[in-house]
């Protein structure tokens, strides 16, 4: 059992104690003695009581019926942490990585291209792999000309077992915001396809979609779409090719 497992097998028992504690009090105040009553106040002979369900009764049913939903769930949560063959999948982008970076700030104008290098792991027993991402960007300058920037990002890439989707997400220098994207992969095409939604500047949200092509185990395809009022076009191209 994961240690996250058993943090959520203590918690699981702790919930069914606090659910429990009502009976047990009842119980509790049963037990105490009762005051003796004149003669005058006992019952009548032929009053009909309640019938009276004893503490053990109550004790055993619900105890057995705890313990066979506590080993149910920790068998789904066993198996919901367990990484499988879509977290090995996401291992081909484990290594060292250079990239050709394509922008279109405008889709009708030439791009604007950059460098980097990208360096990636598999972590926490396969379960994610975090990618770490260096080199430039060009972006507008004060007089409105292209520079490049210093461009630092780190992506985290997973398979959520619940959901059964692929998820991923994106910090970078460039804002101070976090990206969270979901999608699927295509084992046809193989391309993984991510959607989102990010606002870049206040009131101004996008709804994005990335594309992600394994051409070979050596090279792989990055593509970023943006949709511009009705329309969504392509502003961003990477090639990564792996370090030899």
């Amino acid at each position: 059992m994961t240690r996250a497992n058993w943090i959520w097998g203590v918690m699981s028992v702790c919930a069914m104690a606090l659910i429990a504690s009502p009976a047990i009090g009842q119980e509790k105040k049963d037990d105490k003695p009762k005051p003796e009553t004149k003669k005058e106040d006992k019952p009548k002979a032929d009053a009909k009581k309640p019938a009276e369900v004893k503490p053990a009764d109550k004790q055993n049913a619900g105890g057995q019926s705890g313990e066979m939903d506590m080993a149910k769930m920790m068998e789904i949560m066993e198996k919901m942490a367990a990484p499988g063959p879509n977290h090995k999948l996401l291992e081909g982008q484990v290594g060292e990585w250079t990239y050709v970076n394509k922008c279109w700030m405008d889709p009708a104008a030439p791009a604007q291209e950059s460098k980097g290098t990208m360096t990636a792991k598999s972590i926490l027993g396969g379960r994610y792999v975090v990618a770490e991402h260096k080199g430039t960007m060009p972006c507008p300058g004060p007089d409105g000309k292209m520079v490049d920037k210093e461009f630092h990002g780190i992506s985290t890439t997973g398979f959520d077992n619940v959901k059964q989707k692929f998820t991923n997400s994106w910090v970078d220098n460039f804002s101070t915001s976090i990206m969270l994207s979901e999608g699927a992969y295509d084992a046809g095409s193989k391309t993984f396809t991510y959607t989102s939604e990010y606002e870049m500047m206040p009131g101004m949200k996008s709804k994005i979609r990335e594309v992600i092509k394994l051409v070979s185990d050596d090279k792989h395809l990055f593509q970023w779409y943006e949709t511009r009022g009705n329309e969504e076009v392509m502003t961003m191209e990477i090639t990564y090719t792996r370090k030899k």
